[in-house]
């Protein structure tokens, strides 16, 4: 099986891939196909920057324990971080607790798309991850929503090129920051309301906070897909991805998993032939420190991992 981990300011998310069964031509029967295609397990945990390497393991190990899954069934690791502090700590919990390496997206890791930024050093590791999964299964041109921490918008075109996008604060974020600079105001959960006009503050705030941010997100689409045009695909991903995805009226395909999907997609483009054709663990990422080209299809650098998610 395949772990992946994405690592985000909020929330980090983790899940295990399992080889997919195929038909033989030969035998008529099953085989095991060389792909970690078929997702059996997935949580959504809080980041906690505090946590020990122990402290994480035995999370690891309770979540495995409560699937049914065996740590050592664990042949590969890959994980895509936000939150720089973690990222020792996580792999001494992957050489610990699963005898493993586990492979970061950065530099010198293959993705298959070329990123035509600026300065690909400021492109966050998740936003390429996304994008990389997105033209992977819904071809391009496309452009991803991703509601984490942060609301992303990442573009891509019809050549599977990463071309940018758009960061803007999260509902969440904006949300905190109405109820701490209120005195008044309550805090409230974050849903869509029956109706918009609001009859009690309660009401009002909820109307006020997912018609608003629905506003920006559509206003914001309006204007990409105006640049890439009309028949470019656009979806949604991230925590709050299916309430504000569903009401959009450009969003069109709501995919809770598609970072994860991407972090598979990036681990088998970089394990070695071995890895490919049976179980072992992934080929180690080259040395941070490799320049990155503006076109090669390499990750951004860690000034990438320092991306609002």
């Amino acid at each position: 099986m395949l772990l992946v981990i994405d690592v985000g300011n909020t929330n980090t998310v983790l899940g295990v891939f399992a080889r997919a069964a195929e038909a033989s031509a030969e035998s008529g029967g099953e085989i095991e196909s060389p792909r970690y295609e078929r997702l059996v397990a997935n949580w959504r945990v809080a980041t906690s920057r505090t946590s020990t390497v122990d402290e994480y393991g035995v999370l690891f190990r309770n979540l495995f324990s409560m699937a049914g899954l065996e740590s050592k069934g664990i042949h590969g690791i890959v994980i895509s971080s936000v939150v720089p502090p973690l990222d020792p700590v996580l792999r001494q919990v992957c050489e610990r607790y699963f005898n493993l390496r586990p492979l970061y997206i950065e530099p010198g890791v293959k993705t298959g798309m070329p990123v035509h930024y600026d300065n690909p050093a400021e492109v966050g590791a998740d936003r390429i991850v996304n994008a990389v999964a997105a033209f992977e299964k819904y071809s391009g041109p496309c452009v991803i929503v991703d509601f984490g921490t942060a609301t992303t918008f990442d573009c891509v075109s019809a050549k599977g090129e990463y071309l940018g996008g758009v960061i803007c604060p999260g509902i969440g974020i904006s949300a905190d920051a109405l109820f701490e600079r209120t005195a008044r105001l309550p805090r409230v959960e974050i849903r869509k309301p029956a109706r918009v006009i609001g009859s009690n503050t309660v009401g009002s705030l909820q109307s006020g906070l997912y018609y608003g941010y629905l506003g920006l997100v559509d206003g914001i689409l309006e204007l990409l897909l105006a640049e890439m045009g009309p028949e470019t695909r656009v979806l949604a991903t991230g925590g709050l991805g299916p309430m504000i995805g569903t009401g959009s009226k450009y969003i069109k395909h709501v995919d809770d998993f598609l970072t994860l999907e991407g972090l598979r997609i990036i681990w088998e483009r970089n394990a070695s032939p071995k890895a490919a054709s049976k179980p072992s663990s992934p080929a180690p990422p080259k040395s941070a420190h490799s320049k990155p080209k503006n076109g090669d299809g390499a990750a951004a650098t860690p000034g990438a991992r320092r991306s609002t998610r």
